[in-house]
């Protein structure tokens, strides 16, 4: 696969810089909603859910933003890349090129503007007076389990979307559905033990609790909760390759 980007690089630049071209085209503010999008979205969530369930929690707006950081993330890069290859299908049909290209130029995209987006939650953990220690490192961890993740799940997603189109429909419903289960704005600790196991079936919800137990509680997650991390991400980029190696050759008849 490396050969391969090397020998494409040029063409995958060029898909990396069409696509940000695209997406700000005739914006005002530009690349600068990549910013404002979820600090609007952290803002409203603030002034509804402050008073329902952080009252009583220290550091909740940092809490939230947590949450809302890793699943912007998740919800974008998802959402971009299930379209990635039908869009992309006048360039495939053509010449033969590695499909992923489009994909991973969609990942690149949605990669930006989460490295954005950290660099104002680390300045907003300053403002909320969180104490920066070297445990911040860790959080390499998750970041580069939440990009793989996010490539399988586009891998999967822009597959099953060039054999059915409702596919987008019925991922809009889910990905509202696992918002509500990867508890954003609420914590897990009144649910019983059993429940707040099952939400580590949650590949979502496991990101961003390992960014809360770094930033907020300061402690390192068990090492358990970093293989059942690195075995979702393993099982979804696997399912997603056999996906692409599979049907490679049947996407052509389906554009």
């Amino acid at each position: 696969m490396i050969q391969k980007m090397k020998r494409y690089q040029f063409l995958f630049e060029e898909l990396v810089k069409r696509d940000f071209k695209k997406k700000y085209k005739r914006t005002v503010l530009g690349m600068a909603w990549s910013l404002l999008s979820p600090l609007l979205t952290l803002l409203v969530m603030r002034l509804v859910f402050t008073q329902f369930f952080g009252e009583t929690m220290e550091h909740y707006t940092t809490y939230l933003f947590c949450g809302n950081l890793i699943f912007a993330c998740f919800s974008e890069s998802t959402g971009l890349g299930m379209t990635s290859l039908l869009e992309n299908a006048d360039i495939f049909s053509k010449v033969n090129v590695p499909k992923y290209l489009f994909l991973l130029s969609k990942s690149i995209q949605g990669l930006i503007n989460f490295g954005l987006t950290l660099l104002v939650f680390f300045l907003f953990c300053i403002l909320d007076g969180i104490t920066f220690t070297w445990k911040f490192v860790l959080l390499l961890y998750p970041i580069c389990c939440l990009v793989l993740f996010n490539i399988g799940v586009g891998l999967i997603l822009s597959a099953l979307f060039m054999f059915f189109r409702d596919i987008q429909y019925l991922w809009s419903v889910f990905t509202q559905l696992l918002m509500y289960m990867s508890a954003i704005f609420y914590t897990i600790d009144q649910y019983s033990y059993t429940v707040q196991c099952l939400f580590l079936v949650n590949p979502v919800y496991l990101f961003i609790r390992y960014f809360r137990k770094i930033v907020i509680e300061a402690t390192i997650p068990t090492l358990w909760f970093h293989l059942l991390m690195l075995a979702d991400v393993l099982i979804v980029l696997a399912i997603g390759c056999w996906m692409y190696k599979k049907y490679n050759h049947r996407f052509l008849y389906y554009i």
